[in-house]
């Protein structure tokens, strides 16, 4: 990230503890974001909504207990939460499936879902992917895969051998309520902020993650859906 100077800026950083709450570090911008729907209910746009003030760092609610969200009250330590880290440190690569159409790859990890649903429009993406000779498929192909915000779903361009993403900022994404499901949802983390497991392992640089912050995912600290079981 680079400032108007041109010079490289600073990158911010999430530090998983144990049992406790995600560190965040480097003035990582922090915003509630919501989900937009489109004429037949389904999601289509992620919107930002409230700003948080910026800190050099903060900690963030990993039990889903604290009264303070999305930051950390000390409420894991009372309740003796288990935040054990089970997620693969693996690269994505090695954890997802393939499909190929015509113009576009699409992979896809499907333990990473996290239950966001903008897959679902225009017949979904998988359909889309196989139909990707049409120009706006193909568009829509790549901008449902790009709003996934766990990172399950990637676009790939078959010409180049690309993959096709979004241009993200590093910031944070407190989703703070899944207006259809009826549920809070995770941390939307994008524009490759660097993740460190509590025993000091990385996982791997991505573009778009997705926290749990309910504390309930059975592939922390990633989000595995479980919030909408709550």
């Amino acid at each position: 990230m680079k400032d108007e100077s041109g010079k490289q800026g600073k990158k911010g950083k999430i530090k998983v503890s144990k049992n406790g709450p995600y560190i965040v570090s480097g003035e990582t911008p922090l915003a509630e974001h919501e989900i937009e729907y489109d004429v037949d209910g389904n999601p289509c746009k992620w919107q930002e909504g409230k700003r948080f003030p910026s800190q050099e760092s903060y900690a963030l609610c990993r039990c889903g207990e604290s009264k303070k969200k999305p930051f950390c009250d000390g409420t894991h330590a009372r309740i003796n939460f288990n935040g054990t880290e089970v997620a693969s440190t693996e690269p994505y690569l090695n954890q997802c499936e393939s499909i190929e159409g015509p113009a576009l790859k699409l992979t896809d990890a499907q333990h990473l879902c996290a239950s966001a649903r903008f897959c679902h429009r225009a017949g979904g993406t998988w359909n889309l992917t196989m139909q990707s000779d049409d120009p706006e498929a193909k568009r829509i192909a790549v901008e449902e895969a790009g709003d996934c915000p766990s990172g399950r779903l990637v676009a790939w361009d078959k010409k180049t051998g690309e993959k096709v993403e979004p241009e993200f900022e590093p910031s944070i994404g407190v989703v703070e309520e899944d207006s259809q499901a009826g549920k809070i949802g995770p941390l939307r983390v994008c524009g490759e902020i660097p993740i460190e497991s509590a025993d000091g392992a990385a996982y791997e640089v991505r573009n778009r993650v997705t926290l749990c912050r309910c504390g309930k995912s059975l592939n922390k600290p990633f989000c595995d859906s479980s919030h909408l079981e709550r």
